[in-house]
């Protein structure tokens, strides 16, 4: 999640890098022909390239609309991991014989959320497992594609446990139940987000009408010389390419991307929340930017 407000422009022009390369070979061809057969080609009102410019600004203003809305579903159902993740732990806590050792659970619940970031990132979270569970819990997990879902099962496992032994009475077991569901619920709704894709065809269809612009533009302007006239295309298409990127990057949270949900430094969040319900002494420092984003 971008949080500097300086971005790079390196940052910035390796995004449309690609784009103003096609914008420039495209704008010098139509200088060289508008001033090559000048004479043939008729006038092109500046009307046709504002119409198009305007068309292109209402396509893109929706696809930052829906593309927002994506994000922000998606930093809320991290807000709300955070919020049941504590819920659960303190829960354990409130309802188990003070003699029962909830440590194991609450690791599991901070590995839970680091794994649950990892694979909506399409990472590899065999290396935290091994930070946060015991060597019979990692062998059963990795058995399984989904690891998240995994470790809930293992919360589960736990409960029924907890259940058959006397240890909660028939309340308890449905507040923790209520919790590890809404857990649950949030990872099918994240992992709805990632499966979920935008439409491919708005992208292209967008770019065409980008180009379109450039060339109507340039034709319009074959008057003016190219020295004037060739960066003031590069400008306006660096601007149209850039809030597109922005949509596109935002549409997709997962992506391990300076645009994304802050998934990790969410998950250090809750692994300090966690330790200090639990009274561990061992407490990581809270993740902090390296760069101009926090990932």
């Amino acid at each position: 999640m971008i949080i500097n407000k300086s971005i790079p422009i390196k940052y910035l022009f390796n995004k449309v890098k690609v784009e103003l390369i096609y914008v420039l070979i495209m704008a010098v061809i139509v200088y060289y022909i508008t001033h090559v057969f000048q004479n043939n080609i008729p006038e092109m009102p500046l009307t046709i390239p504002a119409f198009i410019g305007t068309s292109i600004s209402i396509l893109i203003s929706f696809k930052l609309n829906q593309s927002y809305d994506r994000w922000w579903e998606a930093r809320k159902i991290w807000g709300s991991i955070v919020n049941d993740s504590r819920s659960l732990i303190l829960q354990f806590k409130q309802f188990l014989p003070a003699d029962e050792n909830i440590n194991r659970i609450a690791y599991r619940q901070i590995a839970w959320c680091y794994a649950l970031g990892e694979s909506l990132r399409g990472l590899d979270s065999k290396e935290t497992l091994k930070k946060y569970l015991n060597e019979i819990e990692i062998e059963e997990i990795n058995k399984q594609s989904n690891k998240p879902l995994a470790i809930i099962q293992h919360h589960y496992n736990d409960l029924k446990q907890f259940k058959n032994g006397e240890k909660i009475n028939q309340f308890s077991e449905v507040q923790l139940d209520n919790t590890l569901v809404r857990l649950v619920d949030a990872m099918g709704k994240a992992e709805r987000i990632k499966s979920t894709v935008f439409p491919v065809t708005y992208r292209l269809f967008l770019h065409l009408m980008i180009y379109l612009f450039i060339i109507t533009l340039s034709i319009s302007l074959k008057n003016i010389e190219s020295v004037f006239e060739i960066p003031l295309l590069l400008v306006l298409s660096a601007a149209f390419f850039l809030l597109e990127k922005s949509a596109t990057h935002m549409q997709d949270p997962f992506e391990n991307r300076p645009t994304d949900t802050a998934v990790t430094a969410i998950a250090r969040t809750i692994e300090i929340n966690i330790k200090n319900i639990i009274e561990d002494k061992n407490i990581p420092e809270k993740l902090n930017a390296n760069q101009f984003y926090l990932n």
